[in-house]
This record gives C-alpha cells, sequence and structure tokens, in this order.
C-alpha cells in the first residue's frame, strides 16, 4: 500500500484483484486512523449493476418502515441468515431486520451505518458479524474497525446491547485465517466489555472438529453456512438474545 497525505485528505492506493484502487479518506473524520480497516468506506462498484449501493438504499427505507427489536449487520453470514430455516426458527419472532451485505468488510459496514442505517429505528440488540472478508488487513486492523464500529452503535443507539458474534473459523483444514480471526475474537473478549453495552458470544468451537477439519455438513464451502451450521452457531445468540429481552 502507498499513502499520500495532502492537508485534508489521505489518499490510499490499494492494489485489489490486479487493479489500483484509490481510497480517498478524510482525516477530519473521527473514525479514520490512517488505516483503511477503520475508514469509512462504500463498495466500488466494480461489476457496474450498482447492487451494493442498492441494497444498502433498501435498507434505508426499511429503517423508516420497521420497528425492529434486533437489527442483524455485517456481511454474508448475515445475510445468508435470513434465507435460512434457522432465521425463521429462532429470530423471526424478534421482529428483525437483516442488514447483511456480501463481501463486507469493517469500512464498508462501519460507512453503511453511518450513512442512514442506523437512523429512525430504536433496536434493543444490534447484532454484528464482519471481518472476515478483511484479507488485506492485520489481526489487530481488523479488531481495531470492529471496535470503531461498536463505538457508532454505542453513540447512534445508546439504548441497545451489542453483541458481537465471533468471526467463524473457515478453511477445510487449518490455515493462517483461522489463526488470524481467532486472535481477532481474544482481542475482542477483552476490549469489548469496556466499549459500553457490548459483548462478544463465541459459538465456533463446535464447528471445528476433533480432527480438526470444517465439514461440508455445517460449511458447504468451509466458509458459508447451512442449516446445520448455522443452528450450531446461533443457538447460543438465541439463548442471549432471550436472556436481554427478557429485561427489557
Amino acid at each position: 500500500m502507498v499513502k499520500v497525505i495532502t492537508s485534508s485528505f489521505c489518499v490510499h492506493f490499494v492494489k485489489q484483484n490486479s487493479c489500483a484502487i484509490t481510497i480517498f479518506c478524510d482525516l477530519k473524520n473521527p473514525f479514520y486512523d490512517g488505516s483503511t480497516c477503520r475508514c469509512s468506506l462504500p463498495v466500488e462498484d466494480v461489476q457496474g449493476d450498482g447492487r451494493w449501493m442498492s441494497l444498502h438504499e433498501h435498507y434505508v427505507y426499511l429503517t423508516k418502515e420497521g420497528e425492529p427489536e434486533v437489527l442483524f449487520v455485517g456481511d454474508s453470514l448475515i445475510q445468508h441468515l435470513e434465507q435460512s430455516e434457522v432465521w425463521k426458527n429462532m429470530f423471526i419472532g424478534y421482529h428483525c431486520l437483516n442488514f447483511g451485505l456480501g463481501g463486507d468488510q469493517t469500512q464498508h459496514v462501519l460507512w453503511r451505518l453511518q450513512n442512514g442505517e442506523l437512523e429512525n429505528i430504536q433496536p434493543k440488540v444490534v447484532v454484528l458479524l464482519v471481518g472476515t472478508n478483511n484479507h488485506g488487513h492485520t489481526a489487530e486492523e481488523v479488531t481495531n474497525g470492529i471496535e470503531t464500529i461498536v463505538k457508532l452503535i454505542v453513540e447512534k443507539q445508546p439504548q441497545a446491547r451489542v453483541i458481537v458474534m465471533a468471526i467463524p473459523p473457515r478453511g477445510h483444514m487449518h490455515n493462517k485465517l483461522r489463526d488470524k480471526n481467532s486472535a481477532i475474537n481474544v482481542a475482542l473478549a477483552s476490549s469489548l466489555p469496556g466499549l459500553g453495552k457490548a459483548e462478544l458470544v463465541d459459538s465456533t468451537s463446535g464447528l471445528v472438529q476433533s480432527d480438526g477439519l470444517i465439514y461440508p455438513t455445517d460449511m458447504f464451502d468451509y466458509l458459508h453456512f447451512t442449516n446445520e451450521g448455522y443452528k450450531k452457531l446461533c443457538e447460543p445468540l438465541q439463548v442471549r438474545l432471550d436472556e436481554i429481552l427478557s429485561k427489557v
């Protein structure tokens, strides 16, 4: 990465998919710290169909139509949950909104939440799962990015409890991304209680079997969940949601 500083903007030149992407970050942005992981950014429309922005605008519209008790925010692991049997069996009774968007990294979720997806609603709980797509960032940078999102949620939704889901393991066999995700989860377990009404729910232990493998019965492509995998991931979350919502 090459970084050029001007008086008011930081210009990042990021190599992604063999292409140079130029990212302008406002240095006056209180959430900017010199890393694209915490810089609020929309996704570049490289495919040219505008789907990402269209979904974001749809989510902003939904904030004006619904009164959710629980708001789910994150990447495809959150987005696909809404299409699963687990969503229907575990969460539909909470009057949820699902603002998952495939491929999102921390900086993309931060941008969406800064640009309308936290307006007009007052959820009792916000569930966040993001970070597995931040391939180009270190564990520390991803941790900081997630913490920045949590701080924003706490600021904009002070009545809400924030549940951060531990980033699941990935890949059929042990690999460096599993180690990185594990390091992020350990760091978040320590830092989140100091950020207000925030906590980590870690339900990842049952996803790696005794032989060290992830099975396609849980993750069909060793990243995205089957219904069985979502059940393992979400049962502890449902228990915690019931505990929180029974007291408010």
